[in-house]
Formats: structure tokens, sequence, C-alpha cells
């Protein structure tokens, strides 16, 4: 069973985004086991639905990052991504800000920390320019938020990225094109393992989110953990019809 995991931030605030500490250092022990091969994007895209491996990612760069995250899992030596809005790096997630927000006021790893990280071995990959739907943006725009994410980051920190992460998860056949234009590889929310073959543009994640209860990985590449991946692929691909289908009515 083949498969990238996704985490956003590591706090102890509860909220969809969030993994604790605690669950996140068990999370690191079992991954440094050898249970599962864990690589790049690029590698895990080369082996074979059979193997027994996983891509590391982060969502958004958060400081927490660069704390918490990072330090554990280069300890172990386990490849990491970590997408990067451009050009909110240093700032927080002001794109989370509003009446009903449920995620904390979390800060953005500013740019010197970011390329620190990269000549540490994590992989920077980009999250857009500032985090918006591109499912809403009109073609000069998604240009903007696509290609111009990729353009800071080289001028910034000296390399192109080659993957992207799409912002909320969302995509449309416009900003899939551009993303493919521009990218290697594009991930989203979908949640489901790799299965070949896996169009580069749409790359679907496992959100770690779902796996936080004590021994939750341990049944990894099982016919029941199968089973449980798809029960909850079943129900998160009926909530984003339900959202799409009251914003198409609002």
């Amino acid at each position: 069973m083949r498969a990238i995991l996704t985490y956003h931030s590591i706090d102890d605030s509860g909220s969809p985004l969030s993994c604790d500490p605690d669950v996140f250092a068990r999370h690191v022990a079992w991954l440094a086991s050898g249970r599962v091969r864990v690589t790049t994007i690029d590698d895990l895209m080369q082996l074979p639905d059979s193997a027994d491996a996983v891509a590391l990612t982060f969502d958004d760069g958060f400081l927490n990052f660069g704390d918490v995250a990072a330090p554990r899992l280069l300890e172990h030596g386990l490849p990491v991504t970590v997408f990067v809005v451009a050009d909110l790096a240093g700032t927080a997630n002001s794109w989370d800000a509003g009446p009903n927000r449920i995620t904390p006021d979390l800060p953005l790893l500013e740019w010197p920390a970011l390329v620190r990280l990269q000549e540490r071995g994590v992989t920077l990959g980009a999250h857009s320019l500032t985090h918006r739907d591109l499912t809403q943006l009109e073609p000069d725009a998604l240009e903007d938020e696509v290609r111009g994410c990729a353009d800071r980051m080289e001028a910034r920190c000296g390399r192109r990225p080659t993957v992207f992460a799409y912002p909320y998860g969302h995509r449309n056949e416009a900003s899939t094109r551009a993303v493919a234009g521009t990218f290697r590889w594009a991930c989203t929310a979908e949640f489901r393992t790799l299965v070949t073959p896996a169009p580069p543009p749409a790359l679907p994640r496992l959100d770690m989110y779902y796996f936080q209860q004590a021994r939750s990985l341990d049944g990894w590449g099982t016919a029941p953990f199968g089973a449980r991946i798809r029960v909850r692929h079943g129900l998160r691909r009926a909530r984003t019809i339900a959202l799409a289908l009251a914003r198409s009515w609002k």
C-alpha cells in the first residue's frame, strides 16, 4: 500500500488542521520503525502499488513545522515536503480568519528558516501565493497564484519547486491545467491511497488528522485498514459534494 500522508499544524488545539504533539511523536516512532518505507514523492511514484511506502507532506509551512515536526523527522532521517504559501511567509494563516474560524491563529515560517530547512534536506513545495481558492479565480489571477508562487520560491530559495498542493484541496479543470503546466506533481485533499495509474496533477493523500487514536496505523496494508480508508473517502466525498451544491445555490 502506497500513500502520501499529510499534516498541517502540530499543536494541541484539537482543530481539524491539528495533530497533537504526543500523537505526532507516536506517528514518528511508527514511521521510523521500518514498518513502511518513508521516501520522497518522486521516489514513491516509481514504486509498485504492492510496496508498503509513504511520503510525508505538511501544508502551509507553519512555524511549528520547523520547531516540532522537522527536528523529529530529520533526527530519524525521514524525508518530508512542506508546502509554502509564498507571499505570506513570516506572517500567519490569515486565510482562515473570520467569524466562523475553527483553526487557531498560527505563525508561518520565515524565508531564512525555510532556506535552512531546505539545506538540511527538507523539500519545499508550492502552496500558491496567498492560499486563495484556485477554482474561483480568473485566468490572470490563477496564473499569478500558481506560476507566481514557483517564481517567488525560486527567487528566495534558489530552487524551483516541482510539487504543488492545492489550497483547501479545491481544483477544477482550469486550475489543474495551470498546475500541470508548472509542476511535476500536485497533491489534492482526496482521501485515498495511491493506485496506478495516479494522475500527476491530482495525487490523493491521507489526512493524518484521522489517525490520532492509539495504534490506528498498526493495520497498514491489511484489508480492514483499506476498508476504513474507503469508508472515510466516501464520507469526505459526500461532504465535498454537499458543500459544492450549497455554494451553487447561493
